[in-house]
């Protein structure tokens, strides 16, 4: 990593980290929760779609906020909502509670995607902005590979809740961060005052944009296949693959190892082969890993190392896809990357979530119906991006 993206990637990264936290260090403790608030699989993947249909939709609220006001105070705003739901998660006496704090994390979390996002735009275009991107996922890439182990670990000698306790104090270490450590990246001259014409106008040129919809849609299925795996992955590799807390959050790392490894490759090889070339392959692959995962699973052939592998590899391709889809949408938008960035990011949040609400019926403690919907949105992928405009 060059000096020049280092620091940047970094403090960006760390700020990131609060979100997807959020998410991980929760997954070891489903099982357990649910046993605890008497709930079933069901009720606790609605805690996980309550998350990301509000950090979906507040993203709409963050990026014009961002545009308008500068980066730094959404941020603030963010953590400070984000910490309120993880003290109302804490304190959860139903599933019902759960769920209502799990939305309120949403709410918050959602300023510490797409802002940071914004932030990159602010300082760096093309394929420049991809290696920063690839930078800040290689800086969270904490959170899928520790964050579970951290929550499995609590659980050992402490109560579910103390989940929710960290993830309060690490919001106050993000505040100090933020205070610290970023600057302001848009100055005054740069901002733009809320008009909700304008705002309108401008939406509607980014729905109208092919090059933006194919892109962030396809970024969005990525997405929406990791959100299957976080829904179900703690259910079937406990109750069918027999793995304890520890023992899945093992098997998750893996994966995040995967995703997180290739991402680093998205820069250098954007840059050697065109990034709509790289997305094309590896969407390719990504969809011809899944989709023969699918199939042995059909067969009765997929074991807990089947399973690892498998979604290992087309994990590694969403590696290349998102950030490369990430960067690209925005590319064409830097005057209004606020907007385009809370847009984008709300569209392929509410489709991951909504796809989990969708096929949430189907899925058990088997991998099939995990993989199936994985595999499903792999297709969905490869195709958008047979028709998405070349960079």
């Amino acid at each position: 990593m060059s000096r020049s993206i280092a620091r940047p990637a970094l403090v960006l990264g760390l700020l990131s980290c609060i979100s997807p936290f959020a998410i991980d260090m929760y997954l070891p403790a489903m099982p357990t929760i649910a046993t605890d608030l008497s709930s079933s699989l069901q009720a606790m993947q609605a805690t996980i779609t309550a998350y990301f249909l509000t950090f979906g939709l507040a993203q709409l609220l963050y990026g014009p906020w961002a545009d308008q006001a500068g980066r730094k105070r959404p941020l603030y705003v963010g953590i400070a909502v984000f910490a309120l739901g993880s003290a109302l998660c804490a304190m959860a006496p139903s599933v019902a509670w759960l769920i209502a704090g799990r939305a309120v994390q949403g709410l918050g979390g959602a300023a510490l995607m797409v802002v940071p996002r914004a932030i990159i735009r602010d300082i760096s275009t093309g394929n420049e902005a991809t290696r920063l991107m690839a930078a800040v996922m290689l800086v969270f890439s904490v959170s899928p590979m520790l964050a579970p182990l951290v929550g499995a670990g609590l659980l050992s000698i402490a109560s579910w809740r103390w989940i929710f306790l960290i993830l309060l104090l690490a919001s106050a270490a993000s505040v100090s961060l933020l205070a610290l450590a970023q600057p302001e990246t848009l100055p005054p001259s740069q901002r733009q005052r809320f008009n909700l014409t304008e705002t309108l106008s401008a939406a509607q040129r980014l729905l109208s944009d092919r090059g933006f919809l194919s892109l962030t849609f396809l970024g969005a299925f990525g997405m929406a296949s990791f959100f299957v795996f976080l829904a179900s992955a703690a259910f079937v590799y406990t109750e069918s693959f027999g793995l304890s807390p520890t023992g899945f959050s093992l098997a998750f790392a893996a994966n995040a190892v995967a995703f997180i490894g290739a991402s680093q490759l998205a820069g250098p090889l954007g840059m050697r082969f065109g990034a709509m070339t790289l997305m094309r392959w590896a969407t390719l692959g990504f969809a011809l890993a899944t989709c023969g995962l699918f199939l042995l699973s059909l067969q009765g052939l997929v074991g807990l190392a089947t399973c690892i592998i498998g979604l290992g590899l087309g994990n590694a391709c969403l590696g290349l896809i998102i950030p490369t889809s990430m960067v690209m949408a925005l590319d064409d938008h830097g005057d209004i990357a606020g907007l385009a960035s809370s847009l984008g990011g709300t569209l392929q949040m509410l489709t991951g979530g909504l796809l989990i609400v969708a096929f949430g019926g189907v899925f058990s403690a088997s991998p099939t119906p995990m993989i199936g919907v994985i595999a499903l949105c792999a297709c969905v992928a490869l195709a958008l991006s047979r028709f998405t405009r070349k960079a």
